[in-house]
Order: C-alpha cells, then structure tokens, then sequence
C-alpha cells in the first residue's frame, strides 16, 4: 500500500462531509461514495468499473436511508492509462469521470472520450515549463528517466524535439518498468548496472523523471541494491525535475533509507491550496472512525509499523490507535493539502454544484415537461449532468474559480516546488514558483531561484550541466564530430569579431562605429580623429607652415626693397615675385589641411594647392626657359631676342595655371571633395577626413603638376652647363630635383598611411618642397644681397669666365 495516497481517500471524504452539512448547496440530497482500488492493473480496474456500475454496494456515511442509489459521477483514476481505461466503460452509459491526474497531450481524444473531464491544466504547458526551467538555469546536458508505457513513450516524442529546438540534449534516456517487480530479483539485478551508470553520469546533472509515483521508489530501490551500506548514495550531486503524475513516495520498506538522493528536486506539482478546516480533520482520524474504511487500517499498519491486536505478528509493536499522523514523515503522509487531492475535493464540489444547477433548472421547468423528460429521454436525468459541467463556474471554498476550458480542461497553471530533506528522513516541500498559461507574456513561467535549497554537495551553487564547459565571451563554438551539438569545442573569434556571451554559436561584428577589444569580449565606441590644431604634431606642422610663411615674406620684402639691383632684376624680375608669392600662398594652403574637415575647408584643399602649385612651378619653368632664351639671344642675328623678357613668361604661366585651373573647375563641377567619415581604414579611430571625390580628378591634378616639374627639371639640367654667372639653372635644377623627389615619395607614402597621418604626409610634401624651390632658388641672391653686396653689381654680372 502507498500510504501516502490515503490523503486522496481523505480529501474525498472531507469533501463530501463539508457538502452534505452545508445546506446550501445539495438541499435534501445527500452525497455519498464508493472508492475502489485499480491496483495499476488494467483488468482490476475495468472489473471495478463494472462493481461500480452494477453491484452498488451501500456506503453512505450520515445516510442511512435505504433509497435508491444513483451513480452521479466518477473521480479517477490517478493516472492516464487508468482513467482511459475506466473510459472506455463510463463513455458508454455517459457517466461522467473526472481525472484527477495528468493525461498525455496526445491521447486527449476530445471527440471519443466527451465523458471524461481532467481536472489538471494540459500537459503540453508543463512540457514547455520544463523547458523554461531548463533555459532559465542553462542546463544542456540532461538525463531523462520515463517509465516504458505509452505515456512514457507520449512524453519522448513531444520532448525531445522541444529539447533540440531549444539547444538541450539528452545525455541518455532510461525506459522504466512502470512498477517494481521486487520479486524478480534476477531480472533486477541485471538492469542495476545500467541504471546505475546513468544515474551516476558525470556530466549530466539534471535529471527529468516522468512517470507515476512509483517511479522514484523504483528509482531509490536501484541505488539501494546496488550500494547496500549508503556509502555512495548521498554524494549523488543531481537535481531532480520531477513531473505533475509524480508525487514523492517511498514504500513501508523503504521508510530507513536515507533521502538525501533527492536533496533539492524541483518538482512540477498540480496547483493547491491549503483548505479551512482539513488539518483538524486530519485529527479525527482514528483507526476506528469509521467501520465501513477498509483501507485505514492497513494504511495504519503500513504508516506506523504496527499491528493491531486481532493481526499480532511477531517482532511489531502493536498499534494503539492513538499515534498521531502529524509524526508522520512527509514521504509516507502530509498533512498539507497535496495537488492530487485538491484536485479530488474540487471534483466532489464540481458535481455537487452540477449537480445542484441541474436540479435547479429541472423544478424550474413546468412540471408536464418534466414528467414528459422522465418518460421519453433515452437516460435518466442524473446522466444530463455533463451540460451542466462543461459551463460550470463558481469559486472553491480556497477562493479560487473552478472552470473546464471547451476541452474539458480545468484552467489553470502549475506550481514549482523544491523538495527540502532532513537527517531524520522527513521531508518539506516549498513553492518556489509557479506556471501560469494564463498570465501575460513573460509571466507564464516564475522561478524564485533564490529561494530553491540544492543538493548539499553543490555548495548552495547553482549546479552545472553540461556535456563540456562553457565557450566564454571571446570565443564561439566548435563542432565535435560524431557527438551532440551540445557537445563541443571553443574557437577564438577571428580578427575583428567578438563574442559577449556564453555559448555563442558564432562571433559578430561590432557596429561601424565601434572595434573589439583585446579580449574580443565587448565594442568599444571608436575615437573620432583628424590632425587637429591642438596636437603636437598639428602645433609643429603649423609652426613650421608659419615659420615658413615669415621667412618667405622676408626674401619677397628684400627682394622688392633690392628690386633695382641686376641680380633682381636678372632673369626676369616679375617672374621672381610671381614664384615667391605662390610660395607664400603654398605655405598658408598647408594650413587649410589642419582641424577638423568640413564643407569649406574640403572644396578649397585640393584645387588651391593644385593651383597654387602649378602657378609656382610654371614660374620656376618660366625662368628656366627665360635662362635658355636669354643665351640664344645673345648670338648674333638671332631673331629669338623678341621673346626675351615678359612677353615669354606671360606664354608660359599663363597657359599652365589656365589648364590647371581648368581641371580643378572640371573636378568640383562634376564630383567635389567633401567631409566623410572613414570607419575601416583603422581599427580603433573613426577618421574625419575629406573624401575627395573623384580620385581620377585628384591624380589629373597631380599629373599636371608633375609634367610642368619634370619639364622644368629637364629644361634646368640641359642649362646647367651655362656661365654661373649668368645662369640660375643649376640652382633650378636641385630644385626641382629635390621638388620631383618629394612628389614622387608622396604618391606610395599617401597610399600606404591611414588617418591624419596620411594629411600630415600631404602637408609636409607641401612644406619640404615649397622650402626646398625657396632655399635652392633664393638663398644664394639672399646671400649676396645681404652678405655679399659687392657682388651685386652689373660688372659682376656681365663678367664672363675664362
């Protein structure tokens, strides 16, 4: 016997006894009942459903009137296979049967079975809670325990694929026998090995049990067997998930083993609540209460280990009938109002109060009418009792409403408990949460985790598992050939991606605005650089532009101050103010490539440099031709003297800066530079720079400027042979030298520098080959102007060398 179950017994005849005293409800109708045992036996129980039908045994306790009895309803069985079984029988003659137990999704055939009535919430809400339960504490890796019937076999078809889409996997499943043959030893001991290398897997240590009460006592039985003296037993560090059909149950002989195994189960139970008055019935019950109770006093003997007087046994104490069942432990009996048997009080109050509606509308109906319902209907008025029940609704006397949903479901949720074990084999079950299909989105599932006590072995940790360890941020996961996608390796992130939680399947990108850090754990927001006026570098680009800039204007002053003296004048002196002046305007254009760039600043960098530039060079190319022609001229006869002087350098400036200047109109008209944000070139910056645009229209004016250099580069070195006296080509020709080397290391350096260094390079080409045409074409007249000016005499000039 489970003399746990005796509860059920109980909460059915405290129900019927709270009804017939309550006047109020069934009015000169007395409830009674009949309860039979199914003994989880298919043939018992479809011959007690027959019993039940046809052989109305009298018990009706307060009722003792010999009146004709009618069987109102059926409440059972506690399990699936039982209630279908009593079903098949009851479905016949329309009886209504009320189950108290859960049912398989599955085999809820609304249309074959329209008498049965469950009075737990659908199986399917407390498959996906499982699941939730599993997420919420990252449980991958779980064993499934299911016993080997159709229910078990229900339950690993709907779970295992919930299971894969939600990245769990079975470590191993266990088919069970529903019940424990314990008198087949031979057949038991050839299971315990694998029983118990599932049981004791390392990796797995979750553990989802589905089945029937029996199901743990078979469970502890194996650990038993196979570790007799308890040595191993209570270091089994598992937590486990036990469903609704389960209730937590140890046989009479079990009653000494140690319960720590099960120190921290979570179990989904049916939702309950404590009833006014049930504990102190509780307290009447005595062995002799009631004759007619043919269980309470083997649940007496079983509970107590005790005989009474008439069944004196060797080696037992006698029962006295004065133990006191709040001794109990909770594995054999509680005290508290468990799911299954709230389930049974609220199916005694379901048809009672049918049953009342239907009388009710019966005497309101006019009394021909009746007599003609009597007559004619196929079935006797009692049996009408299920249009009653499918719109049944009325509050419990817990305060809660009691309502079957269109597939004779009771609405409702599920509660989460966790089981809590004591030295002295007792047990307390506390709610730690609870299921509720019913609540808003993300309030259908509640777990209180810091209220769940675990397995002493965990340390009151939050237990682990897994197949392998976690992938940690910074690493994603890697395939295992020939195993579980759970599991797996971990892999780095590859460059440039990160991860930012466990377990990740792959790594991402960050943003564009932000880069991974060392770790590649998390984004980091990326710096917005250019070459600001306030760095040192930008401070020392534009001091050296300015630097620049003042001694420029000096030589332009002393050179317009010293504009009558002939080596001013040599070589045309327009010419000369022309180059410096360009010069100037070359140092100030390097400035509008420091701060941060804007729509301005972007139109004008280019082109002005490219302007200005070519306006320098095709001067310096202008006086290297006005050197040659200046020589050719001197020859007697020759007709090139009347392109000496400004007339040549007018056709040789002008043109040059007009194509230019044409090329740079052409590049803003058709695709202007303008203020972009570079987020790949470097890692860490979000560069602010100017985009150019057209990147064949940046290279034409380049190009352009290059052609005009090396044309004065060449024109310079073939003069170079002339009198020094006269010729400045020499000096023109480092000049160029020097300005055509540093244009032609600027190209592959521009290229291969990100970010403002990449302006800073363009500045310096800018600066270094501006001062380079100012110190080779400048500095030697500066020196003679100002140190030498002896020199600077037209005897000199025309002095010819021998």
């Amino acid at each position: 016997m489970i003399t746990k179950f005796y509860q059920h017994i109980l909460a059915l005849a405290f129900a019927v006894k709270v009804i017939n005293e309550n006047p109020n409800i069934l009015p000169n109708v007395t409830l009674g009942f009949h309860i039979y045992d199914s003994y989880y036996d298919a043939r018992v129980t479809y011959r007690n459903t027959l019993d039940l039908l046809f052989k109305m045994h009298r018990f009706a306790p307060n009722y003792k009137c010999d009146s004709q009895k009618n069987l109102i309803a059926v409440i059972g069985g506690l399990n699936s296979d039982t209630s279908f079984h009593m079903a098949d029988t009851l479905r016949l003659y329309k009886i209504p049967q009320l189950a108290y137990g859960s049912f398989p999704p599955e085999e809820n055939d609304i249309d074959h079975f329209l008498s049965l009535y469950r009075m737990v919430p659908n199986e399917a809400h407390q498959y996906m809670a499982i699941i939730n339960l599993l997420q919420h504490f990252g449980w991958t890796w779980v064993g499934l325990f299911v016993t080997d019937d159709n229910g078990g076999e229900n339950f690993l078809q709907t779970m295992e694929p919930l299971l894969y889409q939600h990245g769990i996997c079975s470590a191993f499943t266990r088919r069970m026998e529903k019940v424990a043959h314990f008198d087949l030893v031979a057949e038991i001991f050839d299971m315990l090995n694998e029983y118990y290398v599932d049981v004791t897997n390392d990796k797995a240590n979750a553990f989802i049990v589905y089945g029937d009460s029996l199901t743990l006592a078979w469970l502890r039985s194996v650990i038993f067997l196979r570790d007799p003296e308890n040595k191993k037993s209570t270091s089994f560090r598992k937590v486990w998930i036990m469903t609704t059909q389960i209730d937590f149950v140890l046989l009479s002989f079990q009653k000494s083993w140690d319960l720590d195994l099960f120190q921290g189960a979570i179990s989904f139970t049916i939702h309950s609540k404590d009833l006014l008055n049930f504990h102190e019935f509780h307290q009447i019950i005595k062995p002799y209460w009631n004759p007619a109770d043919g269980f309470l006093k083997d649940f007496w003997e079983q509970a107590f280990d005790c005989t009474f007087p008439d069944l004196l046994m060797q080696d037992t104490e006698t029962c006295t009938g004065e133990e006191n069942l709040e001794c109990l432990s909770g594995h054999l009996f509680e005290m508290g109002m468990t799911g299954h048997s709230y389930n049974v009080y609220n199916a005694v109050f379901l048809v009672a109060h049918a049953l009342h509606t239907e009388i009710a509308h019966f005497l309101y109906l006019a009394f021909t009418i009746c007599i003609y319902m009597f007559l004619f209907s196929p079935f006797p008025p009692l049996n009408q009792l299920h249009y009653f029940l499918q719109d049944i609704l009325f509050n419990n006397s817990a305060g809660e409403t009691m309502s079957f949903n269109d597939k004779r479901e009771m609405r409702g949720g599920f509660d989460i408990t966790n089981m809590i074990t004591f030295p002295n084999k007792s047990i307390f079950r506390k709610k730690v949460g609870c299921v509720d299909p019913e609540a808003p989105e993300g309030e259908a599932f509640i777990i209180h985790e810091d209220m769940i006590v675990w397995h002493r072995g965990f340390n009151q940790v939050i237990p682990l598992s897994l197949c392998n360890d976690h992938c940690h941020p910074g690493n994603q996961k890697k395939k295992k050939e020939g195993e579980k996608f759970c599991c797996y390796g971990c892999a780095p992130c590859p460059e440039g991606e990160i991860s930012n939680r466990d377990d990740m399947n792959d790594c991402f990108r960050c943003p564009k605005a932000q880069y991974p850090n060392k770790n590649k754990t998390a984004c980091i927001e990326k710096i917005i650089t250019f070459l600001s006026y306030e760095e040192p570098l930008g401070i020392s680009l534009a001091s050296v532009a300015l630097s620049l800039f003042l001694i420029t204007a000096l030589v332009l002053g002393t050179f317009i101050k010293y504009g009558d003296t002939p080596i001013v004048k040599a070589n045309n002196r327009d010419l000369t103010y022309s180059l410096l002046l360009s010069l100037l305007l070359c140092f100030l254009s390097s400035l509008l490539f420091l701060g941060e760039p804007s729509t301005v600043s972007c139109l004008l960098r280019q082109p002005t440099f490219g302007i200005i530039f070519s306006v320098a060079v095709s001067c310096v190319l202008a006086k290297t031709i006005t050197v040659v022609v200046a020589f050719m001229a001197t020859r007697p006869g020759s007709s090139i003297r009347k392109w000496v002087g400004k007339r040549l350098a007018y056709s040789v400036v002008i043109p040059c800066s007009l194509i230019q200047s044409t090329i740079c109109t052409v590049w803003l008209m058709t695709s202007p530079p303008f203020p972009d944000l570079d987020m790949h070139s470097l890692t860490e910056e979000i560069i602010v720079q100017c985009n150019e645009g057209s990147v064949i229209m940046f290279y034409c004016v380049l190009g352009f400027m290059g052609l005009l250099a090396f044309f004065s580069f060449l024109a310079a070195f073939l003069a170079r042979k002339l009198p020094d006296t006269f010729n400045e080509a020499k000096f023109i020709t480092f000049s160029m030298l020097l300005f055509c080397s540093v244009w032609l290391s600027f190209v592959p350096t521009y290229l291969s520098t990100k970010g403002k260094h990449m302006v800073a390079v363009e500045i310096f080409s800018i600066l270094s080959s501006s001062a380079g045409l100012l110190g080779c074409i400048f500095a030697p007249k500066y020196y003679i102007i100002i140190l030498r000016p002896e020199l600077n005499n037209r005897e000199q000039l025309i002095k010819k060398r021998y």
